[in-house]
């Protein structure tokens, strides 16, 4: 664990960021992280899979392929996600084998097949970079990976006979028939490819790839495990698999041999989500051996981490700059490099003069991951994102925005319609690389689709009835903050009529509120609150998604003074905000939820809803105590090892809010043009903008005694309010915090300085 004191601590030498990120941080507890080679956003995650045997709940701990307390490794897959609550992916295994026996099936730890048992003492794990040596055979395993190509070395024992599995069977979350269909071809020029169609998290999900050897194969057999026969010399297409699948068809895998080698053998694959074609075009596009693609990447991952540059101390550091990499992984790539892609009514399109993106978790993400983006990626990549998200409405069977989609493909998990702050937030902060008007379309087609989760009776009665639909306090607020987003960029359009419409949604939070209790509560449709009523309970499917009424009863970002009124004024609320987080649970079992980890009192640090609420003590003018707070979870929540998140990073969103709690502000009403202020944790950060600005953060007597902000000064300037706007950052130039051991109870607390509010 990083303790106070190390996060304290000055005087560690400048070095790239680069150079601090450990990929190990989160792929132990609840972290869901990979530590495989990936490039910047790339479609291909190479890493290994440490158990795909699991079946559907048991695979939680397995979500991300690698869990870092397993003994065994079953192999290296292509496709994985950075820290998702569910999962799915592992496509296209290829496990490397050595000596005259090869065993086609994975086995299990205590009766390996192509298992191989390992050390985390033989790990190495970088930016683009990942290696271990398979202790059952000596095998010396390396990975890298470019945007759309993952690269394998494999340096094999001397003298012994070299081979590779190839697997189509195996899937994360597995279980029987997930795999619907699959194909293995053999071109002329010794060119591998093959497909996959799953029915898994994403329905119908197809993938394509192309694998090329820097050595000739000397034989190979293909295997159908319906029935298990083995058949020799698959062909072109139209020959060999092809025939084969026309009779049966699926669970395919393949023996792949090279006889003895006297140098190691690369593997070069590229993935495509549209044909074969397409994956041969793409390993086309990114040529080169494995130090070339190494190369290239680890230069990629130099700049876009050089964006932040650190001063703090070494595991200070480490775990800030583990969370700026993490934060860079998704939205991936997915259209290929003719830009040609597969959209959400599995059809390709095209996307022209942009890279089309996928892997949308958005009710995680727009809080502080896009936000983050907006700031330390090129505008390409926020551009690229809204674009993305446009022409997926655009093509969807049902005209609605992304909920939350991966590889073009919607899955329906979670609420909210959230992919419209994202594309508001960037809008209000100047992005013009797309069609605002068919952007402005987009959001309110989503925000008006009466079949999805409630939202004809949220139009019609104000709140989502519980009688009708599960989690409806939950979608309720969330409906009303996306429906403020929608407000906020049609009135900088100057769309009166659009604004004015969403603007009377916003305040639909209000409706589920019950002012005598002082809780988000339920309703039915009689308008009657739904009873029993129980803060704390925590049930999927119940009143509130993912939580309870303790984390639900602060969501209203864009009207915290409205929230604060109604339970009785600052004090009150400062009071139920302590309450919070002492919170004695005790007596309280929540085994049954997964993603609930984190616990602070009723804070929930592992899962999303919790993220914003340190942040709301300078709502109510005591920005000390969410200093307070803010050390408190950074301390609990954060650590340079395996362990060090401490619930799943969905896709970079635990990841983004260190990297701004860190710098000392965050998005906490993402679309308001406002960060709000808290505690740098580093001694000083500068990030590099557009433009060749730069805007840096400062900490003046940053220790374990000093944890309270005494002075804010912002260009030399005084700074009494205790929030920044967006396009100061944007300026460039300098943010000082000077640090003592006592709050400045007079800095901050004036009405007048606090962060916006729709109610003010």
């Amino acid at each position: 664990m990083v303790t106070a004191p190390a996060l304290a601590q000055q005087g560690a030498a400048p070095a790239r960021t680069i150079d601090s990120v450990d990929p190990f941080i989160g792929t132990g507890g609840e972290g869901h992280s990979f530590p495989g080679a990936v490039a910047p956003f790339g479609m291909v995650q190479l890493s290994p899979d440490t158990d795909t045997s699991c079946m559907i709940r048991d695979c939680y701990a397995h979500a991300a392929g690698y869990r870092h307390d397993d003994p065994t490794i079953e192999g290296f897959s292509h496709t994985h996600f950075s820290g998702a609550g569910h999962s799915d992916l592992g496509d296209v295994l290829v496990m490397p084998v050595a000596g005259d026996a090869v065993a086609l099936d994975p086995g299990t730890p205590t009766a390996p097949g192509y298992r191989s048992r390992f050390s985390h003492d033989d790990e190495v794990a970088r930016p683009g970079y990942y290696a271990v040596t398979l202790a059952s055979s000596r095998i010396r395993a390396e990975l890298t990976a470019g945007t759309r190509v993952g690269v394998h070395r494999y340096t094999f024992p001397a003298g012994q006979a070299a081979h590779l599995v190839l697997d189509l069977r195996r899937s994360l979350y597995n279980y029987p028939g997930k795999v619907l269909w699959s194909g293995l071809h053999l071109r002329p020029d010794g060119t591998l490819t093959g497909f996959r169609e799953t029915r898994g998290w994403a329905p119908g999900r197809k993938l394509f790839f192309a694998m090329r050897f820097s050595a000739p194969l000397t034989d190979h057999a293909l295997i159908d495990r319906d029935p298990d026969v083995a058949y020799k010399g698959f062909q072109a297409p139209g020959r060999g698999s092809d025939a084969l699948a026309e009779k049966l068809g699926r669970q395919l895998e393949a023996r792949l041999d090279f006889g003895r080698l006297d140098r190691p053998l690369e593997v070069r694959v590229a993935l495509s989500g549209v044909d074969e074609a397409g994956a041969v075009a793409n390993l086309d596009a990114e040529p080169g051996d494995f130090a070339a693609t190494q190369a290239r990447t680890r230069a990629a991952w130099d700049q876009a981490l050089g964006a932040v540059e650190l001063e703090a101390p070494a595991k200070t550091k480490t775990i800030v700059a583990t969370a700026l990499y993490h934060s860079l992984i998704a939205p991936s790539v997915w259209s290929d490099a003719d830009g040609r892609y597969r959209g959400p009514d599995d059809q390709v399109h095209r996307a022209e003069g942009y890279t089309f993106r996928s892997t949308f978790s958005l009710w995680d993400t727009f809080r502080a991951e896009h936000p983050l983006l907006t700031l330390v990626q090129p505008e390409a990549t926020t551009n690229d994102v809204v674009r993305s998200l446009i022409d997926s409405q655009r093509h969807s069977p049902h005209g609605i925005l992304p909920v939350w989609q991966f590889a073009g493909r919607e899955t329906w998990t979670m609420i909210g319609y959230h992919a419209v702050p994202v594309i508001a937030d960037a809008y209000l902060k100047g992005f013009r690389g797309f069609d605002a008007d068919a952007a402005l379309a987009a959001m309110v087609a989503s925000a008006e689709y009466a079949s999805y989760g409630g939202l004809g009776d949220y139009m019609k009665l104000g709140y989502v009835p519980i009688d009708r639909e599960p989690e409806a306090a939950s979608k309720t607020v969330e409906y009303a903050y996306d429906d403020w987003t929608i407000a906020r960029m049609a009135r900088a359009m100057g769309r009166t009529d659009v604004a004015q419409r969403f603007e009377r949604r916003a305040s639909n939070w209000r409706n589920s509120f019950d002012v005598k209790t002082g809780w988000l509560r339920a309703r039915n449709s009689d308008g009657s609150y739904r009873t029993p009523f129980d803060p704390t309970a925590i049930n999927y499917g119940s009143d509130y998604t993912e939580g309870n009424a303790w984390q639900y009863s602060w969501f209203m970002p864009q009207d915290q003074a409205g929230l604060f009124r109604l339970l009785g004024g600052d004090h009150k609320a400062i009071a139920k905000l302590d309450a919070m987080f002492d919170y004695d649970n005790s007596k309280l079992d929540y085994s049954h939820a997964e993603d609930i980890a984190g616990l602070i009192g009723q804070y929930i640090h592992g899962n999303e809803p919790s993220h914003h609420v340190a942040y709301l003590y300078s709502y109510a003018g005591a920005p000390w105590r969410t200093q307070e707070r803010l050390k408190q979870i950074v301390d609990t929540q954060y650590a340079a090892t395996p362990e060090g998140l401490s619930g799943n990073d969905d896709l970079g969103q635990m990841s983004a809010w260190l990297v701004f709690t860190a710098l000392g502000f965050y998005p906490v009403a993402p679309g308001s043009n406002q960060y709000v202020l808290g505690r740098p944790f580093v001694s000083r950060a500068t990030l590099r903008l557009s433009g060749g600005k730069s805007f840096t953060v400062r900490a003046e007597n940053l220790s374990e005694a000093n944890r309270y902000v005494r002075s804010v000064t912002l260009n030399g300037a005084p700074l009494r309010r205790s929030w920044i706007a967006d396009a100061e950052v944007r300026a460039g130039g300098e943010l000082r915090f000077v640090m003592g051991d006592r709050p400045d109870t007079r800095w901050g607390s004036a009405r007048a300085v606090r962060p916006f509010s729709l109610s003010r």
